[in-house]
Parts: structure tokens; C-alpha cells; sequence
């Protein structure tokens, strides 16, 4: 038996990367009738068929974890990928996501592209997000900066990339491997938004690591189960949770809250706070 990674899944043919290379395989039987299905990012084993071209996935092995928007599994952490400018960043969908990959437990690394079109805007957002404690990354694939730093951060790991059409993501895969040779699409002048050139989900192989740039991640929604858990999913909120005045505060209405406290004081970005307030409203019960 060979062990491998799905990555890339198509009409029921799996590509599967073993040390000796990506061989299409299909199925055993009883794994066509499991309840849940195959995903790309499975570690898997497999046997060779006759002449050795093609295989036949044997067993799943056990994984770590699963996203089911998009349907990806034994992912290490979320590359949170947004343009300096064109289009500009949209906040709210930035934390949308880091919130979402801190709920799901995942590690995240913020990256700023087209770092090129506003030097010093760039250099601000970056700081903001490092001082949270997020690693980041200010990338720039007309004059090669960056690259080496996000390479790092990438490797040895399976990453999704997330983010906003327009925002470069395959720009970016194919400044770090130009033999991945991606479609790329430009952004629209009057939407200042781009087109989707993300298809399926499908892992590449950068370095020793993986990445996916997968389509979906961008369109999140809360669920109306994680009130309470919502506050803990912002990193800057956690040394002030524990001395509100009262057990179970939301830092919302509630006197006595250090999380409002840490806002005025400027250790929480009004911006970040606003944008919890939202995503607070979202993930409450509905009766």
C-alpha cells in the first residue's frame, strides 16, 4: 500500500500525490457507499492496478479536520489574502473570516497584495492586523516582495487561501511558482471587483506544502449557535474577557465591560469592535 494526498477530485476520479507521483484512482466499492464523502486534502492509502499507472483508494485515513465551505479536509491554517487597492479591502469580510478559521481552530496569516499601489496604506493595515497577533505579510508580485517571507509561512502545511475575486490570489500562486501557470483575472474599473477564476477545490503543491485556492470561503454567514463563542474567536479580546463585571458579558449594553473599556483605550480597534457588534447580531438565537 502507497499512502497520498487527494488533490484534485473530478467525476469520481481522484488525483492522489505519493512520493513517486500523482496517480488518478478511483474508488474501492465500500468507500462509494460511506455517508461522508472523499475530499480533497485526505490522506489516503492505495493500491496500484495492473501496470501501475492507475490506482484505487483504498482507505481514509483519519482526518484532522474538515470545512465544509469549501469541502476541504486536514487543513493547517488560512492564508487571508485582500488587496491594498483595487478593489480596497473590505473589513468586515476580512474578519468575517478570521473569525470563522478561529472558530474552526485554524492558525491565520494575513496578506496584504498590490502592496506596490500604497506603500504606506499597506505598511498601516499590516501593523494593525501583527499587533493582534496575526502573522502578516505585505506581497507585491510587480516588484517580488514579500514572496519569501509568505513562502515560509506556507511551508510545510496545507493552506487555504480566502479572500475577495479581485484581491490576486493566483497572481500570487504564480508569483511563488510560475509553473502553476493559473488563470488570473482583472478587476472591473466601475465594481472595483474582480471575476472568480477559482473553479473547484483543488490542492497545488508549493514546496513541501500545499495550498488551496479555494472558491467559497468568501461567502460566510454566522451561525446562530456561536454567541458565546463569538468573543473569544477575537484574540485582542481574550485579556479582557475575565474582568468585566459581569460572568457571561457579551460587551455589548453591559456596565462594567473591559472589552468597551479596551476600545476607548485604543488596545481594540473601534473597527474590529464594530464589526463584532455585527457579526454578535448575526449569531443570535433566533426564537
Amino acid at each position: 500500500m502507497e499512502q497520498g494526498v487527494i488533490v484534485k477530485g473530478i467525476g469520481g476520479t481522484y488525483d492522489v500525490e505519493t512520493e513517486s507521483g500523482v496517480v488518478p484512482c478511483i474508488l474501492r466499492g465500500r468507500l462509494r457507499l460511506r455517508d461522508d464523502r472523499v475530499l480533497v486534502g485526505d490522506k489516503v492509502e492505495i493500491s496500484r492496478e495492473p501496470g501501475g499507472e492507475a490506482g484505487v483508494v483504498e482507505r481514509i485515513l483519519p482526518r484532522i479536520n474538515e470545512l465544509t465551505r469549501p469541502a476541504i479536509a486536514n487543513v493547517n491554517q488560512v492564508a487571508v489574502v485582500f488587496s491594498v487597492k483595487n478593489p480596497p479591502p473590505n473589513y468586515l469580510l476580512l474578519d468575517r473570516i478570521l473569525v470563522q478559521a478561529e472558530l474552526l481552530d485554524l492558525s491565520c496569516v494575513v496578506v496584504f497584495t498590490k502592496g506596490d499601489l500604497d506603500p504606506a496604506g499597506a505598511l498601516d493595515m499590516a501593523n494593525k492586523y501583527a499587533a493582534i497577533s496575526y502573522p502578516t505579510v505585505i506581497t507585491s508580485v510587480i516588484k517580488s516582495e514579500g514572496l519569501d517571507e509568505l513562502r515560509e509561512l506556507l511551508k510545510g502545511k496545507i493552506s487555504t487561501l480566502a479572500g475577495p475575486s479581485g484581491a490576486g490570489k493566483s497572481s500570487l500562486l504564480n508569483a511563488l511558482d510560475p509553473a502553476l501557470n493559473l488563470e488570473t483575472g482583472k478587476v472591473s474599473a466601475k465594481a472595483q471587483r474582480g471575476r472568480h477564476t477559482t473553479r473547484s477545490v483543488e490542492l497545488l503543491s508549493l514546496g513541501d506544502g500545499y495550498v488551496a485556492d479555494t472558491p467559497g470561503f468568501s461567502r460566510l454567514s454566522m451561525g446562530t449557535d456561536q454567541e458565546r463563542d463569538l468573543q473569544f474567536a477575537f484574540p485582542e479580546f481574550r485579556p479582557h474577557i475575565d474582568a468585566c463585571q459581569f460572568r457571561g458579558c457579551l460587551h455589548r449594553r453591559e456596565p462594567g465591560c473591559q472589552v468597551k473599556e479596551a476600545v476607548k483605550t485604543g488596545e481594540i480597534l473601534p473597527r474590529r469592535y464594530e464589526h463584532y457588534l455585527i457579526l454578535l447580531e448575526e449569531a443570535a438565537p433566533r426564537y
